[in-house]
């Protein structure tokens, strides 16, 4: 299918991965798309590298299987560029977004020859700016939407508010510094030359 993007996640277990794939596959199901979220689970527990995935499509998707050539690769956790193999099947055409302060001469060695383009956003900086806490899941959201172009930023925006309010109904105070740390994301993201 030409018109299917793939995402791989990376992220370690309790950092939010597989919350913010599922996430992504309402928001781009909202906005009239065919979508697939899902974890691969292996022995689970916090701090264990873990792995999630996005299908998204103008058309039914058929396929039901891991993504092994994603177009887009997500890393939440910078410090799994060190023991796994984050590029592995990355498609030149598309692009890695880490959550990181390490400069390119730092990440280069360690995205296996990667030629395609490389992001960075601090996660961090904006979790704790917009939420007071660190929860690197909505900083990378943000992040995957404005690199992939999945969705416009307002139909993004406007669904996550949506969701926010439904899943923080009994939190409402969350809602605000969650939205923050969106858009606080979409400008914080650069790309690494």
């Amino acid at each position: 299918m030409d018109n299917m993007i793939e995402i791989r996640w990376h992220g370690r277990g309790g950092q939010g991965a597989k919350t913010a794939s599922l996430l992504l596959a309402d928001a781009a199901f909202n906005t009239g798309k065919y979508i697939q979220g899902f974890p691969e689970y292996g022995p689970e527990r916090m701090g264990a590298p873990i792995t999630a995935y996005n299908r998204i499509s103008t058309s039914p998707i058929r396929i039901h299987s891991n993504i092994y050539e994603p177009d887009f690769v997500v890393v939440v956790d910078d410090s799994l560029l060190e023991s796994v193999n984050v590029t592995s099947g990355l498609k030149q055409t598309g692009a890695i977004i880490i959550n990181t302060t390490k400069d390119a001469n730092l990440l280069k060695p360690l995205l296996k020859d990667y030629k395609g383009k490389v992001y960075a956003i601090d996660a961090r900086k904006v979790s704790e700016e917009a939420l007071g806490k660190y929860f690197p899941n909505t900083p990378m959201l943000a992040a995957i939407v404005k690199v992939s172009k999945i969705m416009t930023e307002e139909e993004f925006l406007n669904d996550m508010k949506g969701s926010f309010k439904h899943k923080f109904a009994k939190k409402p105070e969350v809602i605000e510094g969650n939205m923050k740390a969106l858009e606080l994301a979409m400008q914080a993201i650069i790309e690494i030359q």
